[in-house]
């Protein structure tokens, strides 16, 4: 059951991740998203099944230390986004979700975490886990992760373009050469992440794991 829990937690994460991602978009003036009917909680719309279904399940069943997924990414189109930083607010809001909820369940784990039932605290526990995962594992700069858009935004102009020609490079391998060079990425970094996770989960809650 918690299992199951975890699952369904991850999968409404990743949604919410890439519903803020379109509404970002479509906030500063690019309505592909909304026009292509991708503002919408409705997960028919936003599942992959390698990204939300095969992946996690393969961790899941492989005992792995890490549980994480990705829906299919809302579309936009930067040219509706003459802004400077517009794309680099678009590839944050996805992640800035996950932050936003890590913070709002932890926050409720922090100062009500005494007066709620312990089977709500571990709910909001796995809540506060999983989007703080979802959000430091986006943040990776390594395309086609959120945060290699993010680098891309704040660096400076010459800077910025050779390092947009590396990103391009790796974006045209693919979704499934892209997931498992990110997966092999973050194995490599997994003990760092794993400690940097659980002093980050103690901070917000006031819990240790």
């Amino acid at each position: 059951m918690e299992l199951i829990f975890a699952l369904v937690i991850l999968i409404v994460s990743v949604i919410l991740h890439e519903v803020a991602h379109g509404y970002m978009a479509n906030y500063l003036g690019d309505p592909t998203a909304r026009l292509q009917g991708r503002l919408t909680l409705n997960p028919i719309s936003h599942i992959d099944p390698l990204g939300s279904i095969i992946l996690p399940a393969i961790l899941v069943f492989t005992h792995s230390p890490i549980l994480i997924g990705y829906a299919k990414p809302v579309p936009y189109n930067p040219y509706n986004l003459p802004g400077k930083y517009d794309e680099t607010l678009v590839a944050f809001a996805g992640p800035g979700t996950n932050i936003f909820l890590a913070l709002l369940f932890g926050l409720g784990i922090r100062f009500f975490g005494g007066a709620l039932d312990p089977a709500l605290v571990d709910a909001f526990s796995v809540i506060v886990y999983i989007n703080m995962l979802l959000a430091l594992f986006n943040l990776i700069p390594v395309p086609p992760l959120d945060g290699s858009k993010i680098l891309s935004g704040i660096l400076p102009r010459g800077l910025a373009a050779r390092y947009d020609q590396f990103r391009f490079a790796l974006e045209r391998l693919g979704v499934l050469s892209g997931t498992l060079l990110i997966l092999m990425f973050f194995y490599v970094l997994s003990p760092f992440f794993g400690a940097l996770l659980g002093k980050l989960f103690t901070l917000l809650t006031g819990v240790s794991i």
